[in-house]
């Protein structure tokens, strides 16, 4: 499937499937798995899986314009589609031998995916992760408590990043495949959040969880420096969700404006009011291109910065014009069927993952404290 059919067929699911069911999502505190199933259909959870796997190969561009498309009508139903994908991806171009046994149903959506990096203790300072890997004669012996991990409300295929090597921070960090329907696994509630239970987050816990020998992912030396380019895709993707929340807001609040009269005219005709639409409308062009630059050097290898800019600079602009778009439709906008409220929080959210804003605003201006 090429790209431009591929989007068109995202768009159409968006709107027609995803838009409707949002905001029961959240009344009913409902993971809808056979959404995520007819997202699957779509090749949404193979997006970048190669196709001799069974994936659609496409780049990671067009990944971050999925997830655009997917946000504006949900964020945390985005963040669930492409954790999962990221994982098929993983094993599909890393670990052949674990493909054949997980992808097929990664790609179907009968079983969902998992990176489980975020401990109670530990979340932007991911080195500092307490999980831990012994190692045993016939593989390893996994302890320890993960939270905050998109999709485990009901994922069971999970990489889990695990310390193997006490006081030596990230190089001693490993990945390990975890497959949560054996034993050793316990699974926690869903995160209580009063919106976004689209993004199934919860936690699960680790007893003597046994990992086979040729269960390990990523070794240690090479797994840290692997999710951080990983992490640096994953800034892009979310800054591409802030523009697809934003987009939608401006659309809605623009139709609103031709259609609600107000002292003798149109809302749209008050200059004060089209003056709070214009500048959305500069800012979510800057922060597409921005996206659209950073998604290029994801390409070729080097994200870093401009991956930190670009989701800086987007959280941002959708913390800052969501509550303002949202005030031009009074109390209109605070219908559950309109979204402002789910996005206002989707912003916030993703501020948060990935890394805070203060933590990548510390990694772009501490290297000028170096040089």
């Amino acid at each position: 499937m090429n790209e431009a059919d591929f989007m068109k067929s995202v768009e159409t699911f968006a709107r027609d499937t995803v838009a409707p069911k949002a905001a029961g999502w959240d009344r009913t505190g409902l993971f809808d798995v056979v959404a995520l199933q007819q997202a699957a259909k779509l090749g949404l959870l193979g997006i970048e899986t190669p196709i001799e796997a069974g994936g659609l190969g496409l780049p990671f561009r067009t990944k971050a314009k999925a997830a655009e498309t997917l946000a504006a009508s949900d964020f945390g139903f985005a963040m669930s589609v492409i954790n999962t994908q990221n994982l098929t991806y993983m094993l599909a171009t890393e670990t052949p031998h674990l493909a054949e046994r997980y992808v097929p149903d990664l790609l179907a959506g009968v079983r969902l995916g998992s990176t489980a990096l975020t401990e109670p203790q530990a979340g932007s300072d991911f080195a500092a992760i307490t999980t831990f890997a012994e190692k045993i004669s016939d593989g390893w012996v996994l302890n320890g408590k993960k939270t905050w991990i998109v999709n485990t409300a009901a994922s069971d295929v999970i990489a889990v990043y695990a310390q193997t090597k006490a006081d030596t921070g990230g190089a001693g960090i490993g990945a390990f495949l975890v497959d949560g329907r054996r034993d050793g696994f316990h699974r926690g509630p869903p995160v209580s959040m009063t919106s976004q239970l689209s993004i199934g987050a919860g936690g699960f816990e680790l007893k003597d969880y046994h990992v086979a020998e040729d269960e390990m992912l990523r070794a240690p030396g090479h797994a840290f420096k692997a999710i951080l380019h990983e992490i640096n895709g994953a800034r892009i993707y979310v800054a591409a969700m802030c523009c697809g929340m934003v987009s939608a807001a401006l659309k809605i609040v623009s139709d609103y404006g031709h259609q609600r009269q107000t002292f003798g005219k149109r809302l749209g005709q008050h200059q004060g009011w089209r003056w709070t639409l214009g500048e959305a409308e500069v800012d979510l062009a800057a922060a597409r291109l921005m996206v659209e630059d950073a998604s290029k050097l994801m390409e070729e290898g080097d994200p870093q910065f401009a991956a930190a800019r670009t989701k800086i600079f987007a959280t941002k602009m959708a913390e800052r014009h969501l509550p303002a778009l949202a005030q031009l439709m009074g109390a209109e906008g605070l219908r559950d069927d309109h979204p402002f409220s789910r996005h206002i929080i989707g912003a916030r959210v993703a501020s948060f993952v990935d890394g805070s804003t203060e933590m990548l605003l510390e990694r772009l201006t501490g290297r000028h404290a170096r040089a």
